[in-house]
């Protein structure tokens, strides 16, 4: 398959209507869209490394979640590193396809995936966009047993833990930056919040406003979605040979 039939498989599967008004993803970068593509790369960003990597190795395709291009470029020369990256590609023949918040709000997507692993039943879509999602655990859980639970299964490098004193059942989670959600997790029935990110001040305030808090890291909440796109483009093609890379630029000393 061509990089363009690729990209219109996938739009067809995770449409751009679910795109947030603010977001920009999409078929980031091609030289040729007619390119056949028999090696792609799957990572959550597009680090130079990733790049590197891409170019180096022979890749036609990088698919990722956070977009290559985000805020608009005034020149394409080395000294910015975006456009630094968009030359290595262009140089080395290799497309970006980037799905982002649209990944985020499709079934099987991000925020099911997220609730799939944390045992989350029932999931239903909530908030703006419908993009988060809520339900229940089999079992209700202490916050201290579902804080160690869900560091664990996301094999994260540690959980912020903003303890209510109530009980873990009803639980809303939202892969990524979380923090304008918590209003409508609390609006759904959320006894527990569950996000990448979420902020200090709000988290302050979970005792006070009756709900449990935890932080997971943005990357660790949202890397399992990788798994999702490779499934997608295996099902285009069962002879694409498939590499999922960790992208994670931030460390935990």
């Amino acid at each position: 398959m061509t990089v363009k039939q690729i990209y219109e498989a996938l739009t067809a599967r995770i449409p751009e209507e679910l795109r947030e008004e603010w977001d920009n993803d999409g078929l980031m970068c091609a030289s040729d869209g007619s390119a056949e593509v028999e090696r792609a790369l799957v990572t959550l960003d597009v680090t130079e490394e990733i790049v590197d990597y891409a170019v180096s190795h022979g890749f036609d395709l990088i698919v990722s979640h956070h977009p290559l291009i985000f805020r608009p470029i005034s020149s394409v020369t080395e000294d910015n590193h975006i456009a630094r990256k968009v030359i290595k590609l262009i140089q080395g023949e290799v497309a970006v396809i980037s799905l982002h918040t649209r990944a985020d709000k499709v079934r099987g997507g991000v925020n099911d995936i997220l609730a799939d692993i944390i045992g989350i039943k029932d999931a239903v879509p909530f908030g703006e966009g419908l993009l988060g999602r809520i339900g229940t655990l089999k079992e209700e859980l202490s916050m201290e047993d579902f804080s160690y639970l869900l560091k664990g299964l996301l094999d994260c490098d540690g959980v912020k833990v903003a303890d209510a004193c109530i009980p873990v059942q009803r639980v809303a989670v939202v892969g990524g930056d979380g923090k304008d959600y918590v209003e409508a997790a609390l609006a759904a029935g959320a006894d527990t919040f569950v996000s990448g990110r979420i902020s200090y001040n709000i988290m302050a305030e979970a005792a006070e406003r009756g709900i449990n808090m935890l932080e997971a890291g943005h990357y660790f909440t949202e890397q399992p979605v990788t798994a999702f796109f490779q499934a997608q483009l295996m099902r285009l093609d069962n002879d694409m040979y498939i590499e999922i890379m960790n992208s994670n630029p931030i460390k935990l000393i």
